[in-house]
């Protein structure tokens, strides 16, 4: 070891050096291993022979301590680095997904939620979303289904995002596997319903029952809910000709929408705005409220057909999200055969007082009934 390196240890022990000095002196130090090594070596020979090395076991000691302060130092800077890039990291996802007025989250949820509505009758996801760092982001919720005059949670929904990359979705059912009722297409020759509709006319008087109704031939949006106007019922969910269903006794994979209609972002209308200025420096503090396009509760069938023409759109916009949740769906093909035919339906979901569900039978245009859930009384005449 040279004499200037000698004198460098020595000052940096008695703190003499200046930082970019002591720096290097460290740096130095950690590329000494087979040199601190050797010294405890010839240390521990020396004490076998009885030979006091004091110079030797002095340097040792300065270079084993700069050396631990160097592993310290170095530990301390890539903590600051991990700390510095979790802080940032959860800025650029709170960026990512919330940027602007339409922002990912928002869309992303819409597009989920969409999904949901349109492939699973009478059932409606109500959904929250959280950020995490590393641009994480989750979506997660209750599922719900009306039955009679009240909506109840059924099950829960979760899914997972890492920057615009959806993962597996998640549905969890409070009574087990939740089991759809079906729909049987116009034409197609089905199971005798005979044992649905004494499965109702068992039901007591106090009850209310949802039911899957299919009918005889494909319907209107208008032409359907005149139908319902009078009846003492819920036309909850809305079965849709799409051209693609695949038929085996029943449709297997039913497509359309709810009775109210999937109001999207860019659907409200901004009913009143105000700003308040909170100083020179403060920003402002925006509120306003809207609201959505107004509907016939049993007409406005033109507006009901192009809201659900435009969540399909967006699905096909949202395309990989839409194919976690409905890897079933045909978007390109359902798409263009409604542009070209028009929304039809061929069944509905409703729901109400069992013995009016019961009176259905009597209906000429319906082909086919099956019972979905059934609850206590809970439901005020409409």
């Amino acid at each position: 070891m040279s004499e200037d390196f000698k004198n460098k240890l020595k000052a940096y022990q008695e703190g003499r050096l200046s930082s970019e000095e002591q720096t290097a002196v460290e740096q130095e130090m950690e590329k000494m291993e087979a040199y601190q090594a050797y010294l405890e070596e010839l240390i521990q020979n020396d004490s076998d022979r009885n030979i006091s090395t004091p110079d030797l076991k002095q340097e040792a000691k300065i270079i084993r301590k700069g050396k631990w302060k160097a592993r310290f130092t170095t530990a301390l800077t890539l903590l600051g680095f991990g700390l510095l890039a979790t802080i940032l990291s959860g800025i650029m996802t709170s960026l990512f997904y919330g940027w602007g007025e339409n922002d990912r989250m928002t869309m992303y949820k819409d597009a989920v939620s969409s999904a949901i509505a349109i492939s699973q009758p009478n059932v409606e996801a109500r959904l929250s979303a959280d950020s995490h760092f590393f641009f994480n982001m989750d979506l997660h919720g209750n599922l719900i289904k009306q039955i009679g005059g009240k909506k109840n949670a059924v099950g829960e929904f979760s899914q997972h995002f890492l920057l615009a990359q959806p993962g597996l979705e998640t549905k969890t059912w409070f009574e087990g596997d939740m089991e759809m009722g079906r729909f049987l297409y116009p034409g197609e020759l089905g199971a005798d319903s005979t044992r649905e509709w004494n499965r109702l006319e068992k039901l007591p008087e106090g009850t209310v029952a949802e039911a899957f109704i299919s009918f005889n031939r494909l319907f209107t949006t208008d032409e359907l809910l005149a139908l319902f106007k009078d009846k003492n019922l819920v036309p909850a969910w809305f079965a849709v000709d799409t051209g693609v269903e695949q038929k085996k006794d029943y449709v297997l994979y039913p497509i359309g929408f709810p009775y109210s209609p999937l109001w999207h972002a860019d659907d409200m209308e901004t009913t009143s705005f105000s700003e308040t200025k909170q100083g020179l420096l403060g920003g402002s503090t925006v509120s306003k409220t809207s609201s959505s396009p107004s509907i016939k509760a049993y007409g406005s069938g033109d507006v009901r057909d192009a809201n659900f023409m435009k969540t399909l759109h967006l699905l096909q916009t949202y395309e990989p999200i839409a194919k976690k949740i409905v890897p079933f769906l045909k978007l390109d093909e359902s798409i263009a055969y409604l542009e070209k035919n028009g929304v039809k339906i061929y069944g509905v979901v409703v729901t109400g007082p069992t013995k009016e569900v019961l009176k259905l039978r009597q209906e000429s245009w319906i082909s086919s009934a099956q019972v979905g859930k059934v609850q206590l009384w809970n439901w005020e005449d409409r």
